[in-house]
């Protein structure tokens, strides 16, 4: 492990934002962090309690939100989707924060629930019935389906139909659960019940969920002499009312109390776990004193009931009729340690054949096996999660690595050292993020060989199978590039190339954007790919707007065949290879083609940027050969041009109906028929690299006429997306990043050279609304928002409302196209 970014809070005289006891934080599948502090005013009596949102990719643009919680926030769990979040008080006070306009750093409190003056120790939202399970050992596998593979998993409460309803649980400290339910109305179904007879304290609880769609809760009421309470908890809807049925399981007692000379070592519980959201067989246990602890990790089992002798020559046990009974055995448990100050445990489902621990340690690393333990030293330790063997460990800036006794001992006595109140591992585990006692964030870099030596196909085989899970789970994959190196680059673009074709064809249209996303996400990381990363996103560009114009297409009548007419223009550019487009236009029916002139003339600017970027392909077609540039791989893209071609054929129809529709080009003959010209060396072209096994090199005459083309047009500049100012460009070699909340450091990620000069805006220049291709003006005044991953900016608000720019407008109004999130803009950063 090493650190990648630190990030903290301006020192401040007086007031000054310092950490909660108990300090909490949650990582989404987004890669958006949550995590709370407390902040002091000027006179230090009152707190306000405050939650911070950031994104990993820009650490320093946080979000604080004044929660609005009168007691201290005990517990953040983020959904499923990574869109919302719920927050709890010690005072029972529970509120779901939702996102404002799709916007990653603007949040508001929509609903929310309470339990009056009753702390919530235990907080989770209602499983969706969706479990996707990693199958290690099938890693290389070709087929998605054998490496990934959907789980039978009942959702907690079911809707009509099978739908998965929305809520959460909570537990409180009084041994209550609480469960609410959001219903499609918007409003909140409350019910709150007593997990037991007999009420007790609940220092500590968790929470699971079982493939039957049951709820499983772990209570503990802090003293290592008292027994673990499991309880099974049943939601259902009865009479448009809220029923919890709760049922005691097994309980059981920590073995190192069970020692009569180590019973009072230990006397506190201080962490209780589920290893997994969805594994409520498996629990992680923590007892400690005021130096040391120790960490036990128990499974329950099934295990045949012994029947007394006289009872089987009654009743002999046929077959699998014998009696079974539940009962919890303890898989692991460490020698003494360090004082555990924080447990983070693995998101990632994955599969193990067997769960006996023979298995668990000849299993060979594989990311989602650790756990992190951090230690009141400053140090973190990753253990397997059933062995508790240890893989790596972190010194942090604090902790010494230990030499002898006396080194301990000093260590204790000492001032309270910096460690970490709080972590959480990211989804694929690759990344560790720890909030210490001074409030400061930390950000870890996990190898995925854990101090092992694997060579390097090894390492890109396992980062290659977490991006395919990214892709497959539409995870962001943001974790995954803080281990990419600029070599691996080339390497993992066409080997992920490689396993994408030889999925179907049903998966590789599903998956055909999100891998295009992660192309050019990947490309950024090595200044020998970057220009291609504006390939990339132009042809994620290309692919919407063929959708969104393909979809506008309606059939002259209503008993067509089965094809959609944007199909059959499809089938029939791809089968007519006439250099003619009038010839082509005319195997049409083009009253298929019909539509409004105010939806044609609200789609001109997107009309525009097809015909300026075919006119700037062909244009540097002659210079194929010198470095590379922005659109160099779609002169061998026998798809795309396939594509542009088709769009230029609708284009050439809608403007029979509507001129005004048509690109404008800037011709030195008024007689010039641009568009005809353009694709006559557009199909040229094509015909030269459809056949992707056997693409031919353009012929010298293309050459020449695409040489004269800029004495013909005037060549127009395309507006390429700019260099990203995030973080992850700048943590390639590996030394550590330190940044401050609220100031947004000079980033920069590779030296702009000549041939990097489309990338690059001088400060006068205008701007551009990227998706809409409108013009915002040197210093735009309307507000607007940008992709945390790609850095494409949109206006906020839609100038246009016609029906045609809305259904534009809805393919990116949650999400970029790249697949990032958006965060609004302040019209300083222009």
């Amino acid at each position: 492990m090493d650190l990648a970014y630190i990030c903290e809070w301006e020192k401040r005289p007086k007031s000054n934002h310092c950490p909660s006891i108990p300090l909490v934080c949650a990582w989404s599948c987004r890669n958006l962090i949550a995590f709370t502090t407390d902040l002091k005013n000027e006179e230090e009596k009152d707190l306000t309690h405050m939650v911070h949102i950031i994104d990993t990719e820009h650490p320093w643009d946080v979000y604080s939100i004044n929660s609005g919680h009168v007691e201290i926030i005990t517990c953040l769990e983020w959904d499923q989707s990574g869109s919302r979040l719920l927050s709890a008080d010690a005072d029972g006070h529970i509120k779901c924060w939702s996102m404002t306009d799709h916007l990653a750093n603007s949040w508001e409190n929509t609903v929310g629930s309470m339990v009056e003056g009753d702390p919530v120790v235990a907080l989770s939202w209602l499983h969706n019935g969706v479990k996707l399970a990693l199958h290690v050992e099938k890693s290389g596998a070709s087929n998605f389906g054998e490496k990934f593979s959907r789980v039978k998993f009942s959702p907690s409460l079911t809707l009509f139909g099978g739908k998965p309803m929305e809520g959460w649980i909570a537990v409180t400290i009084s041994g209550l659960v609480t469960v609410s339910l959001l219903k499609p109305n918007g409003q909140v179904l409350t019910s709150t019940e007593s997990l037991c007879r007999l009420r007790c304290r609940v220092a500590l609880a968790d929470i699971a969920f079982t493939g039957g769609g049951n709820i499983v809760v772990a209570t503990s009421d802090g003293s290592s002499t008292s027994p673990v309470q499991f309880y099974k908890v049943c939601v259902s809807v009865v009479n448009e009312k809220c029923k919890i049925d709760t049922e005691i399981l097994p309980s059981l007692f920590m073995r190192c109390t069970t020692n009569p000379a180590r019973k009072d070592k230990y006397p506190a519980i201080t962490h209780l776990k589920f290893l997994a959201r969805d594994m409520s067989e498996q629990v992680l246990l923590c007892a400690s004193n005021q130096n040391t602890s120790i960490v036990e990790c128990w499974s329950l089992r099934k295990e045949g009931l012994p029947v007394n002798n006289i009872f089987q020559q009654i009743s002999p046990v046929v077959g699998d009729k014998q009696p079974m009974i539940l009962k919890w055995r303890i898989l692991s448990a460490t020698n003494d340690l360090d004082r555990v100050s924080a447990v983070a445990l693995p998101k990632l489902p994955i599969s193990l054949t067997n769960t006996d621990l023979k298995v668990a340690n000849d299993t060979k690393f594989f990311p989602g096996l650790g756990l992190a333990l951090a230690f009141h030293d400053g140090s973190v330790h990753i253990v397997h999660r059933l062995s508790l063997q240890t893989m790596a460990v972190f010194y942090g800036s604090s902790s010494q690595r230990p030499v002898d006794e006396q080194t301990i001992k000093r260590q204790r006595t000492a001032s309270p050292l910096v460690h970490f109140k709080a972590m959480q591992l990211s989804w694929t585990s690759l990344a560790l993020v720890g909030i210490d006692n001074h409030g400061k964030l930390s950000m870890l870099r996990i190898i995925p060989s854990m101090g092992h030596a694997l060579d390097m196909n090894m390492s890109l085989r396992h980062l290659l199978f977490l991006l395919e899970y990214c892709m497959v789970t539409g995870y962001d994959w943001w974790d995954i590039l803080l281990h990419v190196q600029p070599n691996m680059v080339q390497n993992l673009v066409e080997k992920l190339h490689e396993e994408y074709m030889r999925q179907n064809a049903a998966l590789q249209q599903v998956l055909s954007t999100r891998i295009v996303a992660m192309k050019a996400s990947l490309c950024k990381l090595s200044s020998s790919t970057v220009a291609r990363v504006c390939d990339y996103h132009a042809k994620l560009f290309l692919i919407a707007i063929s959708c969104t114009l393909k979809s506008l297409l309606r059939p002259h009548f209503l008993n067509t065949p089965d094809k959609s007419p944007g199909d059959r223009l499809t089938e029939i550019c791809s089968k007519i290879t006439d250099i003619d487009i009038d010839k082509v236009m005319i195997n049409l029916k083009t009253e298929e083609f019909v539509l409004e002139m105010t939806t044609l003339q609200s789609l001109q600017q997107l009309i525009q940027w097809v015909g300026d970027f075919v006119l700037y392909l062909l244009a540097s077609l002659p210079n194929q050969g010198s470095p590379v540039r922005p659109g160099h791989s779609f002169l061998r893209d026998g798809a795309a041009l396939g594509m542009l071609r088709e769009l230029m054929v609708v284009i050439r129809i809608w403007g029979l109906l509507k001129p005004s529709c048509l690109p404008v080009y800037t011709a030195t003959s008024d007689t010039q028929d641009s568009m005809s010209l353009l694709f006559r060396l557009l199909t040229k072209l094509w015909l030269c690299c459809r056949d992707e096994n056997h693409p031919t090199e353009p012929d010298d005459t293309l050459i020449d006429e695409c040489c004269l083309l800029p004495s013909q047009l005037l060549i127009p500049n395309i507006d390429w997306l700019p260099i990203n100012d995030g973080i992850i460009s700048k943590l390639q070699n590996k030394q550590l990043v330190r940044l401050q909340f609220g100031k947004a450091p000079g980033l920069i990620g590779y030296t702009v050279s000549s041939q990097f000069d489309a990338f690059v805006r001088a400060p006068g220049q205008p701007k551009i609304d990227h998706l809409r291709q409108l013009h915002l003006g040197a210093y735009p005044t309307e507000e607007c928002k940008s992709c945390t991953r790609c850095g494409c900016v949109t206006m906020l608000k839609s100038p246009n409302k016609t029906t045609a720019v809305k259904q534009w407008e809805q393919r990116w109004i949650k999400n970029c196209l790249c697949g990032g999130l958006w965060r609004r803009m302040p019209l300083s950063y222009f």
